[in-house]
């Protein structure tokens, strides 16, 4: 990993691997790695945890960590280590029990991931071009395939051991909505059907002809829109906009996504009323406001289902808080480097706090 170094000191365990000669360029080539904790006898390793904090670092964005300084590598890698060892190690412990539980990621299943991330980014249609994207993040396949296979097992302990515990009562949801009303708003919002009637762009400026020949057209199609004919109708049959295949219908948009002049013109009429004409850089346009929302309260129904969601994921957290802690209790976490445990003290406080808890009280060994 290039200039990335952990804050692991030299004391902590060595492990020594020997491949075979086939495997090591015939020169039976012997690889040290060095191992930060043994979590219930299994080991990370220093190699590990620096593919996690390049990962960290890269996903904050604030720093790149090719282009970065040797000091300012230091100060993200200090600040990112803590929470990364006490993940590291919580990650494990629900990667035990998930495999105590029969879990497992198939050959199939992963062939299924890569499929679909291969559709999602045409780019990386082969295996040799997503080798190529994972080698830049400084990852191999098995890298990919131990992520992907992490969160499958600890999110699947999470289904089978938490999420049956946690219930949440019409009584609760009420109660939330009723306690923080102004989380409940409608965003603002404008919806509208457009007519455009193009004039094309003339090199030698202003085609005089063309452009009356635009506005008259305009004109006799505003006015059967206001004798009642159906906007849509008139859209399907004469709009010469992007948005003719939907009825002329834009939006809903923000106000302030909206240009000032299309605003000016728009902000008198009522639902269901249509706009004067305009002469855009496109040609002639005019609108028919459909609806207009401002942030009224929405009501509990609406927002049921929200707030059950909202409730039950903080509740979620709260026990997988208190199902670490068992799983910390009962587990032989080793660390022969008291700053690696220190650092992992601390983590433990943030990750505590990032779950919803500040009380970390009692999750170390």
């Amino acid at each position: 990993m290039p200039r990335l170094v952990s804050i692991a000191a030299s004391a902590a365990f060595l492990v020594v691997f020997a491949l075979p000669a086939a495997v090591a360029g015939g020169q039976g080539e012997v690889i040290i790695e060095q191992i930060l904790v043994k979590v219930n006898g299994e080991i990370l390793t220093k190699s590990d945890l620096e593919l996690r904090q390049i990962q960290a670092i890269r996903q904050s964005g604030t720093l790149d960590p090719v282009s970065a300084s040797e000091a300012e590598l230091r100060r993200a890698i200090a600040e990112v280590t803590p929470r990364l060892l006490a993940e590291a190690v919580d990650e494990m412990l629900l990667l035990q029990r998930g495999r105590e539980l029969g879990q497992a990621m198939s050959d199939a299943q992963f062939q299924g991931i890569m499929d679909n991330l291969k559709k999602e980014n045409p780019s990386l249609e082969t295996d040799a071009q997503f080798e190529a994207a994972l080698q830049q993040e400084g990852m191999t396949m098995g890298d990919l395939r131990r992520m992907f296979e992490r969160q499958m097992i600890t999110n699947r302990v999470q289904q089978l051991e938490i999420l049956p515990k946690i219930t949440v009562t019409e009584e609760e949801a009420r109660s939330y909505f009723q306690t923080n009303p102004d989380q409940f708003r409608a965003e603002p919002g404008i919806t509208l059907r457009e007519m455009l009637i193009r004039v094309p762009e003339d090199p030698d400026g202003i085609n005089v002809g063309q452009d009356d020949a635009a506005r008259e057209k305009a004109e006799a199609l505003l006015a059967r829109a206001r004798k009642g004919e159906a906007f849509e109708d008139l859209v399907a049959e004469s709009s010469e906009a992007g948005s003719r295949s939907n009825g002329g219908l834009v939006g809903p948009v923000k106000s302030e996504e909206l240009a000032e002049e299309l605003l000016r013109l728009i902000d008198p009429l009522k639902p269901g009323e249509i706009s004067s004409i305009v002469r855009s850089r496109q040609g002639f346009q005019f609108f028919k406001l459909e609806s207009r929302t401002t942030t009224d309260r929405l009501t509990f129904e609406q927002v049921r289902t929200q707030i059950s969601d909202r409730l039950a994921d903080d509740k979620r957290l709260g026990e997988l808080v208190k199902y670490l802690e068992t799983l910390r209790a009962q587990a032989i976490i080793e660390w022969l480097n008291p700053e690696l445990e220190q650092a992992y003290e601390q983590g433990l406080t943030i990750r505590a706090n990032e779950l919803g808890t500040t009380d970390a009280e009692g999750a170390t060994n």
